[in-house]
C-alpha cells in the first residue's frame, strides 16, 4: 500500500489493482520491473519487442484491461513498462491500461471484453487491431516497438513468399 496502489477484488473481473492515493496526469503510477523472459506470448506477458515477451514482477500483471484506460505505457531504463496516468486518478479508482498499448496482437482473451466503458471495442485486441483514431488517442502512451511496426512499409505477397518491399 506504500506505493500508492494495492490488489483488490473487483466486481465481475476477479482481481484488480486500485489506487490508494491520487495520481496526477503524467505521473508514474506503477514502475515496471522485468521478472523474466518468456519464450512465447501468454495472457500476462508484456511484449517489449517484435518477438520478445517478458513477465513483469509485482502487481503489473494484475492490472486489468480497459478500452478507456486511465494509464498508458512508457518504457523505462530497464526495458520494462511503467504505467503512467493519462488523466487524473483518484484514491480507490481501479488502475487500468489498454493491453493494445503493449501487445501487437492479443489472442488470449477470446470472449467479450468486460471493461464496461462507453468506449468498449467489444473484445480485447492488440495494437494491430486498433483504428488510426484510437492509436492517435494513445499518443505518448504506447510501447515504442509498436510505433516502429506501424512505420514499416506493408509487406507484399509475391508468389509463395512475403517480401517487406
Amino acid at each position: 500500500m506504500g506505493d500508492g496502489y494495492e490488489l483488490r477484488t473487483t466486481a465481475g473481473t476477479g482481481d484488480g489493482v486500485f489506487a490508494t492515493r491520487s495520481f496526477r496526469s503524467g505521473e508514474t503510477v506503477l514502475v515496471g520491473r522485468i521478472d523474466r523472459e518468456l519464450d512465447r506470448n501468454d495472457p500476462h506477458a508484456s511484449q517489449v519487442g517484435e518477438h520478445r515477451f517478458v513477465r513483469h514482477a509485482g502487481l503489473g500483471p494484475m492490472v486489468n484491461h480497459s478500452c478507456d484506460p486511465n494509464c498508458g505505457i512508457r518504457l523505462n531504463d530497464t526495458g520494462a513498462h511503467d504505467l503512467v496516468a493519462r488523466r487524473p486518478i483518484t484514491a480507490d479508482q481501479e488502475i487500468t491500461f489498454d493491453y493494445a498499448m503493449r501487445n501487437h496482437t492479443v489472442d488470449h482473451f477470446p470472449g467479450r471484453c468486460r471493461c464496461g466503458t462507453d468506449r468498449c471495442r467489444g473484445r480485447v485486441t492488440g495494437w494491430k487491431g486498433l483504428s488510426a483514431h484510437r492509436k492517435a488517442d494513445y499518443d505518448g502512451f504506447v510501447a515504442p516497438y509498436l510505433l516502429g511496426l506501424d512505420a514499416r512499409p506493408p509487406a507484399v505477397v509475391v508468389g509463395d513468399r512475403t517480401d517487406g518491399t
